[in-house]
């Protein structure tokens, strides 16, 4: 690492610049080759320290790369987790905000409220699970501080796994009525429908993506606290969320989610700089 003048405080800035800037940049690995697994993840760290710092509450985790495909293309066998704040939190109704985002992209997730606390490792889907409070439908508004969306593992890990806003829906029901494996969602864009998928498009099942991920997150001395909200993963591919746009995720039994592309950033209220 020694002479590429990056260090975990220069890629923290470098990341939360470009989100509070609204630009994006190429990858950090492209300057900071020998930036790994394990130090993106300070990296990530660091960025929600000072998210923290600035006032903002740490209220939940996301999961990412939960589909088998996506990781074996990515090189890892786990789910990656990043922070949920307040902050990022959209309430039901509100548009996109396309003045806070630089390229907002729209996946349907089944989202976990934990009624307890969760610690691995050695945690079972089945413990995972029994740790659920409730399950509801959301959708998750990815945005990337990376050109393109092009990044290698160490980059989205280091930017919080993509994170930008997300939105529960309306229907809240308990974990023990519901079989989350063939809990399926249509996707539609503009009233048409662009995809489909079931939960078991989540690692198999959305607690086995939450067991993973709790177990990885106890390597790293961490653990899920009771009341935290669990995005479980992107059910389908993400579609784009232009301005004026409208995007639905229709849940089996989770009811639907709405999101509206909203007004362009250069007339959104607290437009970028």
């Amino acid at each position: 690492m020694a002479g590429t003048g990056w260090d975990i405080d220069r890629a923290a800035t470098a990341l939360l610049e470009c989100e509070a800037g609204r630009y994006d940049r190429g990858p950090i690995t492209e300057e900071w080759p020998e930036l790994d697994y394990d130090t993106a993840y300070a990296v990530q760290d660091e960025t929600l320290r000072r998210r923290l710092a600035r006032g903002e509450k740490l209220i939940g985790v996301k999961l990412g790369l939960t589909s088998r495909a996506k990781q074996k293309r990515m090189g890892i066998d786990v789910p990656l987790v990043a922070g949920l704040t307040d902050a990022m939190l959209l309430p039901a109704g509100e548009p996109v905000p396309q003045g806070k985002l630089i390229h907002p992209r729209i996946e349907p997730e089944i989202v976990f409220i934990l009624g307890r606390d969760l610690e691995g490792p050695g945690v079972s889907a089945a413990q995972a699970l029994s740790a659920v409070d409730l399950v509801l439908g959301g959708a998750e508004v990815i945005d990337s501080r990376y050109r393109d969306f092009k990044f290698t593992l160490p980059d989205v890990v280091a930017d919080n796994a993509s994170s930008g806003a997300f939105v529960t829906g309306p229907v809240a029901l308990p974990a023990d009525g519901l079989d989350l494996a063939l809990e399926a969602v249509l996707v539609e864009v503009d009233g048409a429908i662009v995809d489909s998928a079931t939960g078991a498009a989540v690692q198999g099942h959305p607690a086995e993506a939450l067991a993973l991920a709790v177990n990885d997150l106890g390597r790293r001395g961490k653990k899920l606290e009771a009341g935290w909200i669990v995005l479980t993963g992107g059910m389908t591919d993400a579609v784009f969320a232009p301005p004026g746009s409208s995007v639905a995720c229709h849940f089996t039994n989770l009811g639907s989610v709405y999101l509206h592309g909203g007004p362009a950033a250069d007339a959104a209220d607290g437009a970028g700089a």
